[in-house]
């Protein structure tokens, strides 16, 4: 076997020996290289975490998060929100001012252009709010350092929670133009206001302060003169008003972004944040320039501002109007003033305030615990165990403290101090093992239905309007709630998918729908119960729009720019429920709106028939005519009442509907084509439904024979003229041959008209409606004509047709409906009644 071949290096022409290269980085070297990493400059790095991915996108991001922060401080405060929202395009106003000192022309030669084109251009954003102010030494902290802030560590309801979003958005605003982000607010309003600029160190995540004055232009006095509309709108003390902002903020930031209307755009996220709260008013000015919308636009459709006037036209209901008590003001409806936009406020309450929760045990992990107990023995020297699980925990009363020391062999007096990993980790699955009462829910502040209902017809132009609010629930022992509301209809359009908007605590969520539980729960709801058209896994088609809701103390986000929520089974499967709970109230909505058409269209075909009905009952009885066809034409409009329903402002029936249902808006209920309806049509019963008696023949031998005819049963007032059993047929024709053997039988007419039978039993045969009537025998019989003249009529005929349309007009209810069945028994053979005893039959 030969040797393997070994590989030479070649030697230099000297013959020394080759050195080897120094090795490329070392330990120590690498050790010395490392360092801290700034949060700040971590995410000035990665800003598309946060939000900034584009210029379109960062200008949204930034106006978001001042007014979550604005709405929270509101709140917090107890003070109703007014927020104000300017952007302005500093190119185009650069332009402007410059082009007529180049060309020598005045402003007023642009007054008809229209605006141009939008580009990523440098913007400036300013948010102004009435909250209660900052305190001057904390306005560093908040506006300059990233990762600040007091929401992160409470288990409460808040739209902010990172502690992130308008210190980012000042970052983004450096680092695009260079320009310090300014700060003006005012706590106290008996004091001046604090003018503050400031840049965010992105090294150190501190802020540097570049000017610090105080200032008694608060608000900013140039914003009230930016254009007509604006100026006009500030005359009237409705923008900027100093005194409706004695206290407050203004944040101000300059940054390189994108104004462009349609989805994704400020316009929608303003539009929807007013849709979620409707306690607060918002104002948004627009730039100068800006570019049309996209094939998806936002909710609100072009026009002019909905008046009093007009909506009353329009049958929107007048109990939503803005002022409370007044049933004539306008509508709270946001108005698209052009350069302006006004989202008013719709309700004049508050949110119910939120408390404070501590963690629940069944939601924390074993590496929690054993962390809280080492703060605990840190804050707390000498603390227990005992007093450890009630001041830490929310939901562990005394005894049950007890218990879990108990399970895990300690006394209540137990140092947290003495616990050892071990007894800790016991505890822990004891934790999972015990049946626990659920966490509070007074740390939720959930929209309301009414509220709901409110924000959706503040928004959307549509027919009809409901909403669902579900209980709490718990996912990894923190709480959340549910809601969802839709709206169907209207200016809807009726062949695009239904539109999906997303809210959590009340914060319109725009990006990464396809990721978010919520749109996974509506594609996974069968909207096809509820007679809408529903392709498999996507949304349902149709003119909806599907609002959902989630308000919780920590909502699970997918990333730090908190665009979806996280697919908890948990989170939807109440999202799930709550959508079918719309649905079904959807459902009978449409199936009422469907009836409320076929019974117009069967109403107007009963009605061309009432006539003839009316005249052959008189040729037949000599009943008036004009008043059964009132009677029937009554019956007919009864029992298609449906037709003719009207509903109040709430949308319920003003009559009483089996479909009225909480939670529910009708603007204007369709109603169906065709003629013959009248509206507020008396409810009562048709002739078509009305049971056919049965009854024994009479042995009243004089009786006339219209009403002989119809036998015992069917004189009852309960009963009409329907139909008769066998023997009664059979009886009436032995009567019929009787009367022709005697002497006045086919001669004589009685007073009614008829002719007269000694015992009137049997079926009566269908006759002409003019020509006479024969008889049984071959005989003709007079009959009445409809050309009979009143003075030939007997005196009782007003009393015959009373009958007649009592008979008619009464709608049997109940057991009543029922007619008794006769007493029969059996005689050679035949069933005969036990009345009348053994006769013929």
């Amino acid at each position: 076997m030969s040797p393997s071949p070994v590989l030479e290096l070649p030697l230099p022409k000297d013959g020394t020996t080759p050195k080897k290269s120094p090795p490329r980085a070392t330990a120590e070297s690498m050790a010395a290289k490392q360092r801290d990493i700034s949060v700040s400059e971590f995410f000035a790095k990665n800003r598309h975490l946060l939000g900034f991915d584009n210029p379109r996108k960062a200008l949204l991001t930034t106006v978001k998060e001042a007014v979550d922060n604005s709405l929270d401080a509101c709140e917090e405060a107890g003070i109703l929100p007014e927020i104000v929202v300017v952007i302005e395009d500093l190119e185009d106003a650069k332009s402007r001012n410059s082009e007529p000192a180049k060309k020598g022309e005045d402003d007023s030669a642009d007054a008809g252009k229209k605006p141009k084109a939008a580009k990523a251009s440098r913007y400036r954003v300013t948010v102004v709010d009435n909250g209660p102010g900052i305190v001057r030494k904390q306005v560093e902290n908040i506006f300059g350092r990233l990762l600040y802030g007091s929401k992160f560590h409470r288990l409460k309801m808040s739209r902010g929670q990172q502690g992130i979003g308008i210190s980012a958005a000042g970052m983004y605003g450096l680092i695009t133009t260079g320009k310090p982000m300014m700060i003006q607010t005012r706590p106290d309003a008996r004091n001046a206001a604090h003018h503050i600029e400031l840049a965010m160190n992105t090294k150190t995540n501190r802020a540097e302060v570049t000017a610090d004055d105080e200032t008694d232009d608060f608000p900013l006095a140039r914003l009230r003169d930016l254009n007509p509309a604006v100026r006009e709108l500030a005359e009237r003390g409705e923008f900027l008003s100093p005194a409706s902002f004695p206290t407050g903020t203004s944040v101000t930031i300059e940054l390189e972004g994108k104004y462009q209307k349609g989805r994704g755009s400020v316009d929608e996220f303003l539009e929807l944040t007013a849709i979620a709260n409707p306690h607060a008013k918002v104002v948004l000015v627009r730039p100068t320039r800006t570019i049309e919308e996209e094939d998806d636009t936002p909710l609100l459709k072009k026009g002019k501002p909905v008046t009093a006037d007009a909506a009353s036209k329009d049958g929107e209901p007048e109990s939503l109007a803005g002022a409370p008590g007044s049933s004539k003001a306008a509508p709270a409806v946001t108005e698209d003033l052009g350069p302006l936009v006004v989202f008013p406020r719709a309700v004049g309450e508050l949110p119910p305030e939120t408390k404070e929760i501590q963690p629940h045990p069944k939601g924390i992990e074993l590496g929690i615990l054993l962390q809280m107990l080492k703060d605990y023995e840190a804050a707390e020297k000498g603390g227990t165990l005992y007093a450890f699980l009630q001041e830490k925990f929310c939901r562990i009363s005394p005894s049950t403290a007890s218990e879990f020391c108990s399970k895990i062999k300690v006394t209540s007096r137990t140092k947290a101090a003495d616990i050892e990993p071990p007894q800790a980790e016991k505890l822990y699955k004891e934790f999972q093992d015990s049946k626990l009462a659920p966490p509070p829910t007074d740390c939720l502040a959930p929209i309301g239905v009414q509220q709901l209902l409110k924000g959706m017809f503040k928004g959307v132009r549509a027919e009809f309007y409901a909403a669902s609010s579900r209980e709490p629930d718990i996912y990894r022992g923190r709480p959340f709630l549910i809601e969802a509301a839709i709206a169907f209809g209207g200016e809807l359009p009726a062949d695009d998918s239904a539109r999906v908007i997303r809210f959590a605590n009340r914060v319109p969520l725009l990006f990464q729908q396809s990721a978010c539980s919520s749109f996974k729960a509506v594609t996974e709801t069968n909207w096809r119960n509820y007679d809408l058209q529903h392709p498999r896994n996507s949304l349902p088609v149709g003119p909806l729009v599907i609002m959902i809701h989630m308000a919780s103390v920590w909502v699970p986000f997918t990333s730090e720019s908190k665009e979806a929520i996280a697919d908890y089974d948990e989170i939807r499967k109440e999202m799930k429920l709550a959508l079918m709970e719309c649905g079904r109230k959807l459902g009978i909505y449409l199936r009422k709106r469907a009836k409320m058409k076929r019974e117009g269209e069967r109403r107007d075909v009963f009605q061309k028939y009432i006539g003839e009905i009316a005249k052959a009952c008189n040729a037949i009885t000599g009943a008036d005519a004009k008043k059964l066809y009132d009677a029937l034409l009554q019956q007919a409009k009864s029992k298609t009442a449906i037709a003719d329903v009207e509903l109040d402002e709430e949308g319920k029936a003003v009559k009483d509907d089996p479909s009225d249902q909480d939670g529910v808006i009708i603007v204007d209920a369709p109603t169906p084509d065709g003629s013959g309806r009248e509206a507020g049509a008396p409810p009562a019963l048709e002739l078509t439904d009305l049971p056919k008696p049965r009854g024994k023949p009479s042995s009243d031998s004089r009786k006339p024979a219209s009403e002989a005819k119809r036998g015992k049963a069917s004189r009852d007032a309960d009963a009409p003229p329907l139909e008769f059993s066998k023997a009664e047929a059979a009886a009436l024709m032995v009567a019929s041959l009787r009367d022709d053997d005697s002497p006045r039988g086919g001669r004589e007419e009685s007073k009614s008209g008829a002719k007269p039978l000694a015992k009137p039993t049997g079926k009566r045969e269908p006759q002409p409606k003019s020509k006479p009537e024969k008889g049984l025998a071959g005989k003709p019989v007079a009959g009445p004509s409809s050309k009979q003249s009143p003075e030939k009529r007997a005196p009782n005929d007003d009393a015959k047709t009373a009958r007649l349309v009592a008979k008619v007009t009464k709608a049997p209810e109940g057991s009543a409906a029922k007619p008794s069945k006769p007493k029969v028994r059996l005689v050679n053979g035949k069933l005969v009644p036990v009345d009348d005893g053994p006769s013929l039959f």
